[in-house]
């Protein structure tokens, strides 16, 4: 990927280890993630709580050990969106995105079985940017609703259980 340009921000980089089965997409860090330099770094996002509910730990463990965790079940973090333009920290505010290479990331690891794309702008940025260019035939690709907290239509316990259908066995 290119370096961002001067008034472009960068996104943070890939979280993935060995083997990956499961490739979670956020559309772009907040910019409180952006400052932590962690995915999800708002303490009030449902992602970790999340996680460490379906993967059995504590999401209160340091941001380390939380990413350790996720690898060790087989999950790659990224963002949809390498860089962009923004005010604030709305997906709504994205301008002007360079998406990541999510096709060189899928040919490189072709253990990936399945693709959750956390809210519905990672969707449509999804569409936008892998629509026929993405190897996917053993692939499914499927929307969650998102963990921000800008989404309040949605309790804690109705997106938990939305997010059950990750599968890392």
């Amino acid at each position: 990927m290119p370096p961002a340009s001067p008034g472009r921000i960068a996104g943070l980089s890939l979280v993935v280890g060995d083997s990956p089965r499961v490739l979670i997409l956020g559309s772009f860090p907040s910019r409180m993630s952006l400052s932590a330099s962690e995915y999800y770094g708002n303490p009030r996002n449902h992602f970790w709580h999340i996680a460490g509910s379906l993967l059995g730990f504590d999401p209160a463990l340091p941001y380390a050990a939380r990413v350790a965790e996720l690898m060790g079940h087989g999950i790659a973090l990224w963002d949809m969106v390498h860089s962009c333009r923004r005010e604030g920290s709305a997906d709504l505010q994205i301008r002007n995105p360079v998406y990541n290479d999510l096709t060189g990331f899928l040919l490189i690891h072709p253990t990936i079985r399945f693709v959750a794309l956390n809210g519905m702008a990672a969707g449509r940025f999804w569409h936008t940017a892998t629509a026929l260019s993405v190897p996917r035939p053993k692939v499914t690709v499927m929307v969650l609703p998102s963990t921000s907290p800008a989404n309040a239509r949605l309790s804690l316990a109705e997106k938990e259980q939305r997010w059950t259908v990750i599968d890392v066995r």
